[in-house]
């Protein structure tokens, strides 16, 4: 039942993600703020994962890669990127690359089939995408102003290169042992890198406001404990290419979650833009492993 219902949860929760990054990232560098929070995962996992079946040695190692890369580097990289100047829809459009990415490597990686159809399906996800952030876009400092560093750039592709090669190698390596142990070694593998990170080229200054504090304890309870629970369950039970189709889904919902929270307005491409990502994922969804 839970698995039904999973990717439409999934979405919803990891929709919020970009607003509470924002959020803390105004208060704290951003790989100071990922060791906080992975820390504080951490001390939430650590008694559950105490009780049920450890990983093998490999398992633990191969579930630290992947949190590395899927926590670590991609979420520090879109914050680097959105601190550095980069406009929250410039972000979103080049994080919305991963389903393309992700089934161009999955074919030789994993062996999975990429049909026309889903090439298709892919391709008027992306279009929806492009509608959704396209005002917003125009509305934005263009590349080449000062307001962005130059370092926003790679930050962002480096975020995309992260989610894409982390969920390839979760599915690749993370296809045995508990779910609940494996995230624990996943936060310890974030938490290291990030550590690192951050004592390498950030102050860790914080700015302890209550609006630091709660958007970090939803960050930790709702994305770390929560989304990415579903996303591990999601890439274990599916073909991966289909899975990651689902982030099409999160420009659009977040439209939608700004406009009901904060009165943006969604104009008549916007809509149509959501439409075809609507579209195009249950065109994904619906097809089959060959």
């Amino acid at each position: 039942m839970l698995l039904r219902f999973a990717p439409m949860l999934f979405v919803l929760l990891w929709s919020t993600g970009f607003i509470g990054s924002k959020v803390i990232g105004e208060h704290a560098e951003p790989f100071t703020a990922l060791s906080i929070r992975f820390g504080l995962v951490l001390l939430v996992l650590a008694p559950i994962a105490y009780f049920v079946p450890r990983p093998t040695r490999q398992a633990a190692r191969d579930a630290g890669i992947a949190g590395a890369l899927i926590h670590a580097l991609y979420i520090g990289g879109v914050m680097w990127a959105l601190r550095d100047g980069m406009p929250t829809g410039i972000v979103a459009m080049v994080v919305c690359l991963q389903p393309v990415l992700t089934a161009l490597l999955a074919g030789p990686l994993l062996g999975e089939t990429v049909s026309l159809r889903h090439w298709g399906g892919l391709a008027l996800g992306l279009a929806g995408v492009a509608l959704v952030v396209g005002p917003k876009l125009a509305a934005s400092a263009p590349l080449g102003t000062s307001d962005m560093s130059p370092w926003a750039v790679p930050a962002a592709a480096i975020g995309l290169a992260a989610i894409t090669l982390g969920t390839l190698w979760q599915k690749a390596r993370g296809q045995s042992g508990d779910l609940r142990a494996l995230a624990f070694w996943q936060y310890v593998g974030a938490m290291a890198l990030s550590l690192v990170m951050a004592l390498a080229f950030e102050t860790m200054h914080v700015a302890w406001t209550m609006e630091f504090v709660l958007g970090m304890a939803w960050l930790v309870l709702v994305l770390s404990i929560g989304a990415i629970g579903l996303l591990l369950m999601l890439i274990r039970a599916s073909a991966v290419s289909r899975v990651t189709s689902l982030f099409y889904l999160v420009p659009a919902v977040t439209a939608l979650m700004a406009w009901a929270m904060f009165g943006e307005r969604l104009g008549p491409v916007q809509l149509l833009g959501i439409a075809l990502v609507m579209v195009a994922v249950l065109l994904i969804g619906s097809l089959r492993r060959t």
